[in-house]
């Protein structure tokens, strides 16, 4: 199972505490398993597959569908923000919706709503990462939640990103808001379920 590189040093210090401890108390040392055992499965990052049809983004996140709405950012105008919502159950790691290069970061400390809340978007601690695509400007948004402790982005200004390719994570609940262009129309309904790489979030018109 791949793991996402973000999780090495929790695991690697539950480890280490493992060992410490099998030499002095076997229980404790069998306890720390749950915790070992959990770490592995949240950082769990596995291989997802984008459809075949290019003209197809793909989400971000995976989770549930919890906002279709119009919004406004300076870096994209007025489009259409699809909101999804990772449950700490959710795999955690971030891919692009489609191709483009990173034009437009910006981190925004803020609060630590829950991050379903309508308000978290624009409230809660956020790092915007906007991207130049053939069908325009579109703009991921990594909101932090209520138990998130770290937005992690990995990909600098100047980036280019295929189609479904990793580029951060957000650990423990945490949103992820997706800026569709005026060209691209939506492909999911509120309360689906979708998975980040796979999952059709948008289809571009015509």
């Amino acid at each position: 199972m791949r793991l996402a590189r973000d999780g090495f040093p929790s695991i690697g210090g539950l480890l280490f505490m493992i060992v410490g401890a099998w030499f002095f108390s076997r229980p404790v040392a069998l306890f720390l398993l749950l915790p070992l055992a959990f770490v592995v499965w949240f950082f769990r990052d596995p291989e997802r597959v984008a459809p075949a049809d290019p003209s197809v983004w793909v989400s971000p996140a995976d989770g549930k569908v919890v906002e279709i709405e119009r919004t406004y950012h300076p870096f994209v105008g007025e489009v259409t923000k699809v909101g999804v919502f990772m449950s700490p159950l959710d795999v955690h790691v971030n891919r692009a919706p489609t191709a483009g290069t990173v034009a437009h970061l910006e981190y925004v400390p803020g609060k630590k709503w829950l991050a379903f809340a309508p308000k978290a978007s624009e409230e809660n601690e956020r790092l915007y990462l906007g991207l130049e695509t053939e069908q325009g400007r579109t703009m991921m948004v990594q909101i932090a939640g209520l138990l998130a402790r770290r937005i992690v982005c990995r990909a600098p200004k100047g980036t280019p990103l295929a189609r479904g390719q990793r580029y951060g994570m957000i650990k423990l609940g945490s949103k992820v808001d997706l800026y569709l262009p005026n060209s691209v129309s939506p492909a999911v309904t509120l309360g689906q379920k979708v998975r980040a790489g796979e999952t059709p979030i948008g289809v571009v018109n015509g």
